[in-house]
């Protein structure tokens, strides 16, 4: 098989692999005073400092957590019900079209119960402009939410200036950054962010596994109540061996960045170009985008069919978030920068990663030429 599903999840390392058996031999439980439950703890706390460094911040900012969903949900939700109660009614909250649905999920939630939501309109890349933030801020919105990097088209979000312009009105700033790590650079303080969620899987770490940044002096409250883990903020006993893991995984994949993002850029280019000759193919993704993500169009093909036929030829690739996968539905991030229906059911996502190699991507564009053949004959 191979593999071109990256941004879905990126297989574990080795090396992660390793230190996730390591971690896990330990029996004991990382908030427990006995000598097995420290020895945890250290371990625990090696793995939140590994990642700490890898995004540039102190780890008393990051709270270990299930993933990004569970991140974006705990930032959307508490920093909404805090606003809430502070004020005795809904507020307004400002996110994109384009987010993953765990952004859009609660988003939408928080309309249903009165709160008032501005979806910012995207330019044919995907990009957002500031000024567009700036005109759609109001004296009583709670929270920005843009993300990053985009999961199905790899583009890359201006976040230090979409991050200021919400700063410099008092708002929060929430980023969802899971794309980032490992492929592209991270620098929390710099981007001037006050939330960032991340997963491990992402970047070759288990899955299970994710972060929450919350900048020093910021307030996010417990979505769920239980023990006094992670200062309280996510309660419930920490996944000690995948914190580990995680945090071994980024220390590798952030020391590759550079090597790996021009590996990336190479593979992305070797493999628009093998299949540029397929009739009436369209790119989606931006040029200056993530390196990780090609999304193409074949108008006139169907993309369920083009997905089976290349998994006959041993390819896997995905028509976009591996969270919609199965719902039959177009691509929302494909429709909300202009697609028609039809041309969002006739598109794929190609997604690379630092093992991907080019006779691999070789083989992915030969097999795409053929499953084209196929689908519309």
């Amino acid at each position: 098989m191979i593999y071109l599903d990256y941004a879905a999840t990126h297989p574990m390392t080795a090396d992660a692999l390793a230190a996730y058996a390591h971690a896990a031999a330990r029996p004991g439980n990382p908030a427990s005073v006995h000598a097995a439950g420290q020895a945890a703890r250290e371990l625990l706390e090696e793995g939140r400092a590994r990642v700490a460094a890898a995004l540039g911040t102190d780890p008393r900012t990051l709270i270990a957590n299930s993933g990004g969903t569970e991140g974006d949900n705990h930032v959307l939700l508490g920093v909404a019900r805090a606003w809430q109660d502070a004020h005795g009614r809904p507020g307004h909250l400002i996110t994109t079209p384009t987010e993953h649905s765990a952004v859009l999920a609660p988003a939408r939630w928080l309309e249903s119960q009165g709160w008032t939501v501005d979806w910012l309109a995207p330019d044919r890349g995907g990009h957002y402009a500031p000024a567009d933030l700036a005109a759609a801020l109001r004296p009583d919105t709670a929270l920005v939410s843009i993300h990053h990097a985009n999961n199905e088209l790899g583009t890359v979000q201006d976040t230090p200036a979409l991050a200021a312009i919400a700063a410099a009105q008092g708002v929060p700033y929430h980023t969802d950054a899971v794309q980032a790590p490992g492929v592209l650079p991270v620098d929390l303080p710099g981007w001037g962010v006050t939330y960032a969620t991340f997963s491990a899987h992402k970047w070759g770490g288990p899955r299970g596994v994710g972060f929450v940044y919350v900048r020093r002096g910021a307030d996010l409250p417990p979505v769920t109540l239980g023990g006094g883990q992670e200062g309280g903020l996510r309660p419930g006993t920490q996944n000690t061996a995948g914190v580990y893991a995680a945090g071994v995984a980024l220390t590798h994949a952030q020391a590759a960045q550079e090597q790996t993002h021009a590996h990336l850029l190479e593979l992305r280019d070797r493999f628009m170009q093998a299949v540029s000759s397929i009739p009436g193919l369209r790119w989606n993704h931006p040029p200056q985008g993530s390196p990780k993500v090609a999304s193409l169009t074949l108008p006139g093909a169907d993309g369920e069919a083009l997905l089976m036929n290349l998994d006959l030829l041993e390819v896997a690739a995905s028509a976009g978030s591996a969270c919609s996968a199965g719902t039959m539905e177009p691509s929302h991030v494909l429709r909300a920068i202009g697609l028609s229906e039809a041309d969002a059911r006739a598109s794929l996502r190609f997604s690379f990663g630092a093992a991907t190699t080019a006779a691999e991507v070789d083989a992915a564009a030969e097999a795409l030429r053929q499953a084209a053949q196929w689908s519309r004959a």
